[in-house]
């Protein structure tokens, strides 16, 4: 099957519960291309180097997400035309978004990367560190963010289980947060939980999730 076919079976068993993101990283834009002129247009990226090089060759009717860890100096670069921000992991990171989106007039919306996996490898914030921030002087403060939602990245593990049982802690915390929704600023509407990728991305969506980041299952592997 070809990469239009591939979106094309995904969005259908996902559909409706959840949407796809095409990751791309490492792809080049020719592949990019092919996925856009059969209709598809939200792409998601690891390195922001690697996105602005593409959203500069490509269309600029394309939803870019930045799904990869991110730095708070390459925010500036990428500031005045992405869509989401899947990688929120500090106070700090959001307040650079916050300030470079005003630089470009732009409310940019973000998710809180939520720490869910067994490895010690991945980023995120705990439930803690997460109501911290969500009840923050400081984030009521931001005229140029809008929290709308979470991400959390799965153990890599072969544990199906083990997996389920993650996505659905984060789905349970989404549900816990919502049910404050009213304690929360103005700029946090909880509505989308980013989880579930090539491997695993059935299984997110029985879960709960809204976006699953797609990236081998649709071009193959690297």
């Amino acid at each position: 099957m070809g990469i239009a076919e591939n979106i094309q079976q995904i969005v259908t068993e996902i559909s409706p519960a959840a949407r796809l993101i095409a990751v791309t990283k490492t792809k080049p834009v020719e592949m990019l291309m092919e996925a856009y002129q059969a209709g598809f247009k939200r792409y998601g990226e690891n390195k922001v180097q690697e996105m602005v090089g593409k959203y500069e060759q490509m269309p600029k009717d394309i939803e870019w997400h930045l799904i990869g860890h991110l730095q708070s100096n390459k925010v500036k670069y990428m500031a005045s035309f992405v869509a989401m921000i899947h990688s929120v992991d500090s106070l700090k990171l959001l307040q650079e978004i916050n300030k470079q989106a005003a630089k470009n007039n732009r409310v940019i919306d973000c998710l809180l990367q939520v720490f869910i996996a067994q490895e010690e490898t991945k980023f995120g914030l705990s439930e803690e560190e997460l109501g911290e921030l969500l009840l923050s002087d400081e984030l009521k403060s931001m005229q140029n963010v809008r929290i709308v939602g979470l991400m959390g990245m799965a153990s890599n593990t072969d544990d199906e289980d083990q997996v389920r049982l993650e996505f659905r802690g984060l789905k349970q915390l989404f549900d816990k947060l919502n049910a404050r929704a009213a304690d929360f600023p103005a700029n946090v509407d909880l509505k989308e939980i980013s989880m579930g990728m090539s491997g695993d991305y059935p299984i997110a969506v029985e879960e709960g999730s809204t976006l699953v980041r797609v990236g081998s299952a649709i071009f193959g592997s690297r």
